[in-house]
């Protein structure tokens, strides 16, 4: 299984989890996309960083080659699984009561 192979997995995971797992359907809403907006610069300038220094590195023959500010494309993939699978996590939390108490 190549690195494109598992962040396309992560990602289905992730829609999975937001929409039938926790049911919190993020995807269907404008918060998270206006959120992912936000947090996707962050992410690219990390990306890039990390990738320039040679901090990261990647196995040509594991990745589809197209990169975007450094990074392989899976990357980008791999940060929406992520940010998806967490947010829909706090929200479900939050409906539960579950989380730190003052």
């Amino acid at each position: 299984m190549i690195y494109t192979d598992i962040a396309l997995g992560g990602v289905i995971a992730a829609v999975f989890f937001d929409l039938y797992g926790v049911k919190t359907a993020l995807l269907t809403k404008s918060v998270f996309w206006t959120s992912y907006a936000i947090i996707l610069p962050f992410q690219l300038i990390t990306n890039w960083w990390l990738t320039s220094r040679n901090i990261v590195m990647y196995n040509p023959d594991a990745i589809i080659g197209r990169r975007l500010c450094g990074a392989p494309i899976e990357d980008l993939l791999f940060g929406f699984a992520l940010v998806l699978s967490v947010m829909s996590l706090w929200i479900y939390w939050g409906r539960k009561g579950i989380g730190p108490r003052s």
